[in-house]
């Protein structure tokens, strides 16, 4: 299974290897929960992380977007934070929970102390050359946000809700159709991999991640978004999928998607994955 989940042992080895090159590595980013693969990692493997960056004096910029959709289930989340406050930045914004698509509302949480003032004092330096500010109205709706009313706890429970449930079933069609799949823990992607099926596909001229993109929008309509885009081998046979299309079309079925306790029981849902399963059974059909 590919990515998702930091290997300490893999990074203190990196870290060290690059310094012997003559390379200045001093920072690693975490992404809790992952995107393109949609897993969380686990408090244990977080700690484990946190003890090569106090090792290896490394800068921890812990990306924390996902957060607040974690998944059923979802291993307990751990955030660096929590670890080496010392030595973490953790950065977040609304456009994911909220599915604000185009507000990019964005924020970073430096640690305390002298240290961090400093360092906050330099990136805002730095943004005030890229960045202009927030339009008003984004303003408003961070403020409501932030301050965590009730009415959004509970959408975000709904959405979690529904994320799970859909990533759960589409990854169970993955797994049906012979590939390898970490069971997505947060967020609304999942990231298949089709190398265990390679031979069947490539009697079809599928050969690497982007033919096998290709394939899957000309022959069955579905979009994804190959590995490769990702830092991912340009052979592997992944790609990331993104769940979130299968809500509904218009406004009332993402409504309803989003109300249901039981989403999948839903028909414009059921047909969306009825298709989603069709589409990768005749992918890997001999």
């Amino acid at each position: 299974h590919c990515g998702g989940v930091p290997e300490p042992g893999a990074l203190r080895t990196a870290v060290r290897a690059a310094r012997a090159a003559g390379h200045h590595p001093r920072l690693v980013v975490l992404t809790l929960p992952d995107n393109p693969t949609g897993t969380l990692a686990p408090p244990r493997t977080v700690r484990e992380v946190c003890a090569v960056a106090e090792e290896e004096d490394l800068l921890v910029v812990s990306d924390e977007i996902y957060r607040d959709i974690l998944h059923e289930s979802a291993p307990p989340f751990l955030s660096p934070a929590e670890v080496v406050p010392e030595r973490t930045i953790v950065v977040t914004g609304l456009s994911k929970s909220l599915a604000l698509g185009g507000w990019r509302i964005g924020v970073a949480r430096f640690p305390a102390g002298p240290a961090g003032e400093r360092l906050c004092a330099d990136v805002a330096s730095v943004a005030s050359e890229v960045w202009s500010t927030l339009a008003g109205p984004m303003q408003a709706v961070a403020e409501y946000a932030f301050a965590e009313p009730p009415e959004l706890l509970e959408r975000l429970r709904r959405d979690a809700h529904l994320h799970g449930a859909v990533a759960g079933a589409v990854h169970d069609i993955v797994i049906a159709t012979g590939a390898e799949c970490r069971q997505p823990t947060g967020g609304f992607y999942v990231y298949p991999d089709f190398g265990p099926v390679r031979d069947r596909l490539a009697g079809k001229g599928i050969v690497d991640g982007e033919s096998l993109q290709r394939h899957l929008i000309e022959e069955s309509g579905i979009a994804v978004l190959a590995g490769v885009h990702f830092g991912d081998a340009p052979d592997a046979l992944r790609f990331r999928a993104a769940t979130s299309m299968l809500y509904g079309r218009t406004r009332d079925e993402q409504r309803a998607a989003q109300e249901a306790e039981k989403p999948l029981e839903l028909p414009h849902i059921a047909d969306s994955l009825a298709a989603i399963r069709s589409g990768f059974t005749a992918l890997t059909a001999g």
